[in-house]
């Protein structure tokens, strides 16, 4: 998988730069993740602006990052979504659970 990995002061930025995130690649998203909070990181951004599509599988590699981060009292923020995928996590209600910002500088803002 194509990630771009950068930090901003002490937020992790993870730029997912792939059109699908899908089972065979959301392994490695979560990975990553895992990594970075058990190298003692307690906040990551996820950019999906490349990402046009995701399923199951990416959504769950999310949901495990973001039960990751709470466990580690940390934080685990999305930005840029795409139509098609911000109308999957408006469908299965994770526009609820996740803090959800239109670009990855209103993100780091918010952090």
């Amino acid at each position: 998988m194509n990630l771009k990995i950068e930090e901003k002061n002490d937020i992790v930025v993870i730029r997912v730069k792939e059109e699908r995130l899908d089972a065979h690649n959301s392994g490695d998203l979560k990975i990553e993740m895992n990594r970075l909070f058990g190298e003692g990181r307690k906040n990551i951004l996820v950019d999906l602006e490349d990402v046009r599509f995701i399923d199951s599988s990416g959504l769950g590699a999310l949901v495990s990052g973001f039960k990751n981060a709470i466990s580690n009292q940390g934080n685990l923020k999305l930005a840029s979504l795409q139509p098609q995928v911000k109308s999957m996590f408006e469908l299965t209600r994770l526009h609820r659970v996740f803090e959800i910002f239109p670009s990855s500088t209103e993100a780091l803002d918010n952090f």
